[in-house]
């Protein structure tokens, strides 16, 4: 477990989210061996597979079914989902036994670790990349770009945006001051912590400035500018492509003007109740199931991700410390 940038109040990040309300009968720390035993500790009855939704979580659990469906088969052991609201949540969870799979962003893989001892075992590729940018989004080009949008695959880029790797176009953000813009909350990543920490060093007070509308995801965040209830709004790349099937015209409406450093990919972090074991055939499954043209697709439904690799668990650091410079502590 890694020294903690957080271990003086652990307790405040944690506020932002309510402890998830799971009721998982035959599954906690009491499985454990004691620590005088040499003997291995007992796999549990049944594991929970904590999701917490990156779009709006209606059905999610529906479209996570045949993931859970192959662990159970693979593992041999029930396998059930829950959906948290909460980043935190999801993180809370673990560390009381509720879960022992979380699928996580990367601050919350790195809470998990540091103040539950999860083991980060796997990091998500989406087309290849472990690393994606958050992205300003605006429904008034004129204002935000200082050149012409560019199309890409149907949708709209300016400032150098459609180079679809961050950071581009922090030059523009200043002119977000006065407006209202679409924000995830505090445990957010791309929808929070690295927009917002932008914007402070672009020379904006981030409670005065800006007029923060709360969003609870980020579909929500992409449809708040398409709506124009929010000018500006924050992303992951490309949070456009979710609500296109409905919303056609997306992508043309919403312009992505700016895109911030590069931020490690969400993964997959396991209760340190489950033996090394259990995490190890875990581990393998959910990687076997992500290699296959199946498991990738079904991911990719889920969380938009296209496969699974190995983690690298000090490379979530560098978000930790992001939110130690907001003061997320």
């Amino acid at each position: 477990m890694r020294t903690s940038l957080f271990r003086s109040s652990a307790a405040g990040v944690i506020a932002v989210g309510a402890l998830l309300t799971v009721v998982l009968a035959g599954c906690s720390s009491s499985t454990a061996a004691p620590e005088d035993s040499a003997a291995p500790a007992a796999d549990p009855e049944s594991i929970v597979l904590a999701l917490v939704p990156s779009q709006d979580q209606d059905g999610l659990v529906d479209t996570a079914a045949p993931l859970t469906d192959y662990l159970t088969e693979e593992l041999g052991i029930e396998v059930t989902d829950v959906v948290s609201k909460d980043y935190q949540a999801a993180v809370e969870a673990m560390g009381a036994g509720q879960a022992q799979i979380g699928f996580l962003p990367s601050l919350q893989l790195w809470q998990a670790n540091d103040m539950y001892d999860a083991k980060v075992v796997l990091q998500t590729e989406r087309n290849g990349n472990i690393t994606y940018p958050a992205q300003f989004m605006t429904n008034n080009p004129d204002k935000y770009c200082d050149d012409e949008p560019v199309e890409r695959d149907g949708m709209l880029f300016c400032n150098g945006a459609d180079a679809l790797k961050g950071p581009a176009g922090l030059d523009s953000i200043d002119k977000v001051k006065g407006a209202k813009v679409a924000v995830l909350g505090p445990g957010s990543p791309a929808g929070y912590i690295y927009p917002i920490l932008a914007l402070q060093e672009a020379g904006l007070d981030t409670d005065a400035d800006i007029q923060q509308i709360p969003v609870t995801a980020n579909d929500a965040s992409v449809l708040a500018v398409y709506n124009g209830d929010a000018e500006v709004g924050f992303s992951f790349w490309d949070a456009r492509t979710i609500v296109a099937k409905d919303t056609p015209d997306v992508g043309q409406k919403v312009v992505v003007f700016a895109m911030t450093e590069e931020i490690p990919n969400d993964g997959v972090a396991l209760s340190s109740d489950l033996s090394p074991e259990l995490q190890d055939r875990i581990t393998k499954a959910l990687e076997d199931f992500s290699n296959t043209p199946e498991g990738s697709e079904i991911l990719t439904s889920i969380y938009s991700i296209t496969k699974l690799a190995p983690a690298d668990p000090d490379s979530l650091d560098v978000v930790a410390r992001a939110a130690q410079a907001l003061g997320l502590q």
